[in-house]
């Protein structure tokens, strides 16, 4: 294990720092909501940022699209004057399977992922089949996320020979709720282990967060854009690694883990995930809030 690496600043509301940035690109499962539920002081606070400084992109490593991440919205009471624009992996995702499903005869793909997922390849010239007879694997999830686990999948990354897999969302595990449960990142894992080439759509990858600031160039000149999520992996090293500062929301994805961020125990422990996934934030806080 790597050494302990120094803490982020604690803050008590973004207000605080606002002032220094002039646009956000947002996270959204872990600080908007919980899969279940609204955050009401995120959404308060992506609202002041917008009224009082500039932008706000929302960019999710959801295997869907845009338009089913509003719908889910609607559903859990998230107000849509929280953000300028929606991102996703799965967007990003089902532009790589066009180009490459392209005219002719159709392009023969397993989808390794659940039923709700299939906005990704539905209207494109793509045939589903089972792996001995695709040509390329699309992974969204696991079948069955509340129940199984990596471990159930061994066989079936197994048959599926060497095939290519395009992975739409680089999560390893998400909490839903109270329940934490394994994404589409954690079976790309797997498979790179048996020795299977994974490509990822998503976040911590740059080209996400480069669409990201082009939506927000659309709305104004911003420079000085900061990077908001709960995944240390993934929103903070993707931020790091495209010279952004990151702020980091300890109750989400890792909130089981750490109850009072004064408590030395709690310290230890986030110390030692930033170490394990080499990513830095500017200041962190327990859930975001003006």
């Amino acid at each position: 294990m790597k050494p302990p690496a120094a803490l982020p600043l604690v803050i008590d509301g973004l207000s605080s720092i606002a002032g220094t940035y002039d646009a956000l690109i947002c996270d959204i499962w872990g600080v908007v909501h919980n899969g279940q539920a609204p955050n009401i002081t995120a959404i308060e606070a992506l609202q002041e940022f917008r009224k009082k400084h500039g932008p706000v992109t929302l960019l999710s490593n959801a295997p869907r699209l845009a338009a089913h991440v509003r719908t889910q919205f609607d559903r859990l009471g998230v107000s849509h004057d929280c953000y300028d624009a929606i991102l996703t992996s799965g967007e990003a995702t089902r532009m790589e399977l066009e180009k490459r499903a392209g005219g002719g005869a159709k392009l023969p793909i397993y989808h390794l992922g659940p039923k709700r997922d299939a906005s990704l390849y539905e209207g494109l010239n793509i045939n589903l089949v089972e792996p001995s007879a695709a040509r390329l694997v699309l992974c969204t999830g696991l079948f069955d996320d509340e129940n199984e686990g990596p471990d159930d999948y061994r066989e079936v990354l197994a048959n599926l020979h060497g095939l290519e897999m395009l992975c739409a969302n680089p999560d390893v595990t998400v909490r839903r709720g109270d329940q934490v449960v394994y994404c589409a990142g954690a079976i790309a894992r797997e498979y790179e282990k048996l020795g299977g080439k994974v490509i990822y759509f998503g976040k911590p990858h740059p080209p996400v967060f480069e669409a990201a600031l082009a939506e927000l160039r659309k709305r104004a000149p911003v420079k000085r854009v900061l990077v908001i999520g709960d995944g240390p992996a993934t929103d903070i090293l993707g931020a790091n690694t495209m010279g952004l500062d990151a702020l980091f929301i300890v109750g989400g994805l890792h909130g089981g883990e750490v109850a009072d961020l004064a408590a030395t125990a709690a310290r230890t422990h986030l110390r030692n995930l930033f170490a394990q996934s080499g990513a830095q934030a500017k200041a962190m806080m327990t859930e975001l809030r003006w």
